[in-house]
């Protein structure tokens, strides 16, 4: 973790000052906005919202994975995400079965409804990425990669690394 005295003292980092640090905080916000909102407009239409974007996101990107997996993800309360699985899944966007290995587990799958809407939303926000990207060039794209790396916490930065590495 960074001493903000440990910043005031280096003359060399102009990009530590605080000024220049809320600038980079407000432009994450900015930005994080603006690439939810399309995708926001669509859920707003068919009753969903940013919670159930995030669930069929992850269900998207690892069928099959299990109620914990998913709260361990999320870093959500069970009741919070009961209530947005208990809906998708009323809904017609998600599945569960029972595990074949251990009964007690829940494992989640998109249905067609749910893959169509998770192709949509993602088709959107990959375009703002991609189009970012390419105004950005590949160093920058790799700078930008290795700023939201430093901002995860330690467990989660060792998660997607082992993630990386997997595939």
């Amino acid at each position: 973790m960074v001493n903000m005295a440990d910043i005031k003292s280096s003359q060399k980092a102009l990009f530590l000052r605080k000024e220049t640090l809320r600038q980079g905080i407000e432009l994450l916000f900015y930005a994080y906005r603006d690439f939810t909102s399309e995708a926001d407009s669509i859920l707003s239409e068919i009753g969903l919202g940013r919670a159930h974007h995030r669930v069929i996101y992850f269900i998207g990107r690892q069928p099959g994975m299990t109620v914990s997996d998913l709260l361990n993800i999320l870093k959500i309360t069970k009741q919070s995400l009961s209530r947005v699985l208990s809906h998708l899944i009323s809904e017609s966007y998600v599945r569960q079965e029972i595990g074949e290995a251990d009964k007690r587990q829940r494992l989640l799958f998109l249905t067609s409804k749910g893959n169509a809407l998770e192709a949509r939303l993602t088709d959107i926000q990959c375009k703002r990425f991609a189009n970012a990207y390419l105004q950005s060039g590949a160093s920058n794209v790799a700078g930008f990669e290795q700023v939201l790396t430093s901002l995860l916490d330690a467990h989660t930065n060792q998660q997607q690394k082992q993630k990386t590495e997997t595939n």
